[in-house]
C-alpha cells in the first residue's frame, strides 16, 4: 500500500486540494468554518446541557469540547468516506488507480479541519486554567487511533454503500445514537459498574475517554485501555482492508 501511495502521490495530493476546496466552495468565510462550526456547536450544547448535566462536572466546557471534538472528526470523516467511491466513479472507471485512494483523501482533509479545531481546544484549555504536562504529547496516540478508525469504518461504509444505498440513511440513524451513546455531554459516573463497562464496548467513547483523562484528569490510562483502543482500530481496518480487496473488481459493475 505504501509503494502505491508513493507511486501516486501526486494524483493523491490533488484529490487532497480538491476537496478541501470543494467543501469551502462559495463561501464568504472558508477555511474559518472549520474552526467557527465546532465552536458554534459547542456553544449550542454548552448553553442547552450546562444547566442540566454541568453545574458539578469541573471544567465542564473541555468536557464537552473533548467529546465534540472527536465525535465531530469522527462524523465528518464516516460521512464524506462513505460516498467516496461512488463521487469518483468516473475516475477509477477509466483509469486504474487504487480506489482506496479518494477515501484517504477525504480522511486527510478531514485530518486538517481536525487539527485546527485541536489548536481552539488548546486555548480553551489555557483559558480554564487546565495545566499543560508532559502528558499532553500522549495524545498523539489517540488520534492516530482516531484517523485509523476512520479510515477502517470509511472502507466498510464506502464498500458497502457501493452496493446498498440505504446504508447512508442508516448510518445517519446509527451515528445520531453513538452521539448519545458517547457521554459527550453527560457523565456517566451514576451508573452502575456494569453499565460503565457496556461503554468501553463503544470505540469512539474510548476515544473521547482518554483526551478527558489526559486534559482534565491528568491521568495516564491503563494499558488494557490502549489495548482495547488499538483492538477496535484495527479490527475495523482490518474488516476495511479485506472488504476492498475481496469487492475491488465488483466495484466496476455497480457504479
Amino acid at each position: 500500500m505504501y509503494k502505491k501511495l508513493t507511486r501516486y502521490q501526486f494524483l493523491f495530493e490533488e484529490l487532497v486540494k480538491r476537496d478541501f476546496k470543494k467543501k469551502y466552495k462559495r463561501t464568504v468565510l472558508g477555511m474559518v468554518w472549520s474552526v467557527l462550526s465546532p465552536l458554534l456547536t459547542l456553544l449550542v450544547m454548552k448553553l442547552v446541557f450546562t444547566q442540566f448535566f454541568g453545574r458539578t462536572t469541573p471544567h465542564y466546557t473541555i468536557y464537552l469540547f473533548c467529546g465534540n471534538l472527536i465525535f465531530s472528526c469522527f462524523n465528518e470523516s464516516t460521512i464524506q468516506g462513505m460516498t467516496s467511491l461512488m463521487g469518483n466513479a468516473a475516475i477509477f472507471t477509466k483509469v486504474n488507480i487504487p480506489k482506496y485512494l479518494f477515501l484517504f483523501s477525504k480522511n486527510v482533509q478531514t485530518l486538517i479541519n481536525f487539527g485546527l479545531s485541536l489548536c481552539v481546544f488548546f486555548l480553551f484549555c489555557i483559558l480554564d486554567h487546565i495545566a499543560f504536562t508532559w502528558k499532553f504529547i500522549l495524545l498523539l496516540y489517540p488520534i492516530a487511533c482516531l484517523a485509523l478508525f476512520n479510515i477502517g469504518v470509511g472502507l466498510v461504509l464506502s464498500a458497502l454503500f457501493v452496493f446498498f444505498r440505504d446504508v447512508q440513511y442508516l448510518w445517519s440513524v446509527f451515528t445520531m445514537l453513538l452521539m448519545y451513546m458517547s457521554a459527550i455531554f453527560y457523565t456517566i459516573d451514576k451508573y452502575s459498574y456494569e453499565v460503565q463497562c457496556l461503554f468501553l464496548l463503544n470505540p469512539v467513547y474510548l476515544l473521547i475517554r482518554y483526551f478527558r483523562k489526559i486534559v482534565i484528569e491528568a491521568t495516564i490510562p491503563t494499558i488494557w485501555f490502549h489495548l482495547l483502543m488499538a483492538a477496535d482500530v484495527f479490527i475495523v481496518f482490518g474488516l476495511g482492508c479485506w472488504m476492498y480487496k475481496k469487492y475491488n473488481t465488483k466495484f466496476l459493475y455497480y457504479v
